[in-house]
């Protein structure tokens, strides 16, 4: 059960370091937040009501947490050589 908890919690950490589009981010994090709720949820009701309704609402967590939290500073490279700013995909 420990382990299970420290591997959850790196795989989200790492899933913030993620630098892909807001909505691949979005699916990731929603992705992550699903399997992590269903297994909360299960854990905790020890039934699959639980482990459903966990899945869900992580789901939805994580989808939100995922997009808001993309990077807004995408920068290009120009010809000559200099970073610019510019609108992240």
């Amino acid at each position: 059960m420990k382990k299970l908890l420290i591997a959850g919690t790196m795989a989200l950490a790492l899933a913030g370091c993620s630098e892909y589009s807001r909505s691949d981010r979005a699916v990731g994090g929603g992705l992550l937040g699903a399997g992590t709720g269903a297994l909360v949820g299960g854990l905790a009701t020890h039934s699959a009501g639980g482990a459903v309704v966990g899945g869900v609402l992580g789901g939805a967590a994580g989808a939100i947490i995922g997009a808001e939290t993309t990077p807004h500073a995408c920068r290009a490279r120009g010809r000559d050589g200099r970073l610019y700013a510019v609108q992240c995909p």
